[in-house]
Order: structure tokens, then sequence, then C-alpha cells
């Protein structure tokens, strides 16, 4: 049982049909370069850590939000990661640490929500409490995954095209607050 939710968080990360987390993603640590992993790391993991609370508060009916409301926060949260990297540029990786982990908490219980529905109804009734250890697990690595893959991308473009990293930071935090303007736009909200 475990592994099988396991894959299930793993691809709940590295699904392309619902991108937003990759994106999400993306915007976290675009940020940073290859030198700040273990600041990534961290920055991931409090991600996870907020995202695997509300999953868990959820599947215990302990918090239930109306899913039209966590769908338009979802692209809000890409969105200011993204303007916060444009405002702030490189500086941000340097910046105070603590406020870098609390957002990512708080903006980790907004897409934690985004999934608790689907996930609540394959649990049903049984044990929750390894599956969800399953699912959460799968979802860190999915995204240290996703994360290495971006530096790897991101030192590539420095190192061997001389890409400037305040450039890197431009080009994709706008890319991703793109996006999030697309998929708010989608929402019931408009």
């Amino acid at each position: 049982m475990f592994s099988t939710y396991l894959e299930l968080g793993l691809r709940h990360i590295a699904d392309f049909d619902a991108y937003d987390h990759m994106v999400f993603l993306l915007a976290l640590v675009a940020s940073y370069q290859i030198m700040d992993v273990k600041r990534m790391f961290w920055l991931v993991t409090s991600f996870t850590v907020g995202h695997s609370f509300t999953l868990i508060l959820s599947t215990l009916n302990l918090v239930s939000i109306n899913s039209d409301y966590v769908e338009f926060l979802i692209p809000l949260t890409i969105l200011i990661t993204a303007i916060a990297n444009l405002i702030q540029g490189k500086r941000r990786a340097g910046s105070s640490m603590g406020v870098n982990y609390a957002l990512a908490v708080f903006f980790g219980l907004i897409h934690g929500l985004g999934f608790s529905g689907y996930l609540k109804a394959i649990l049903g009734k049984g044990d929750t409490f390894i599956p969800l250890l399953g699912f959460n697990i799968g979802v860190e690595l999915g995204q240290l995954i996703i994360v290495v893959a971006i530096m790897l991308i991101g030192s590539l473009l420095f190192q061997v095209f001389r890409f400037k990293h305040r450039d890197w930071i431009l080009v994709i935090s706008g890319i991703c607050a793109g996006v999030a303007l697309v998929l708010a736009k989608e929402t019931v909200f408009w």
C-alpha cells in the first residue's frame, strides 16, 4: 500500500495535465542557483510541510474549503511568488530565509487543499496513516526531482550559454506569472 501512494504522490507532482505544481516550484526556486541547494531543499520541504498538513487535516475531515476558492488561490500563489522574484531578483534568494520558508509553508497549505478532495475519495474510510505517509514522501521526492532538473537546466544555461542569472530570474518569473494569469482566468471568478 505504501508504494502505491508513494507513486501517486510522485505522479501528483509530475502530472503535466495539472502542471500548476511544477510552475509553482519553478517560480519558487527561480532566484536560486545550484550553490543554494541546501536553502532550496529546505524551501521545497517547507512547501511540502504545508501541503502535507492540509492533506492530513482534510483527509481527517477537520478542514474543508470550497474547491472554487482553492482553484483561484493556487495560481495566485504562483503569481505572488513570480512577482516577488521580479521585484527582488537575486536578493530574494539571499534575503531572510525565514520569510521565504514561512511563505512556502503558507502556499503549501493552499496547494494541499487543491488535491485533498481527490485523495479523500481514493482513501475511503480505511487506514490513512500509511497512505498519507507514502503520498507525502512521493510528493517530496517528486518536487526534489523537479527542482534538480530546474537547477541542471539553469546551470547549463549559466555555464555553457553564459546566460545571466538576472535574465534567468526575469524570464522564468515572467513565464510563471503569465501561466498563473492564464490559470486564474480559467477559474469561476472571472
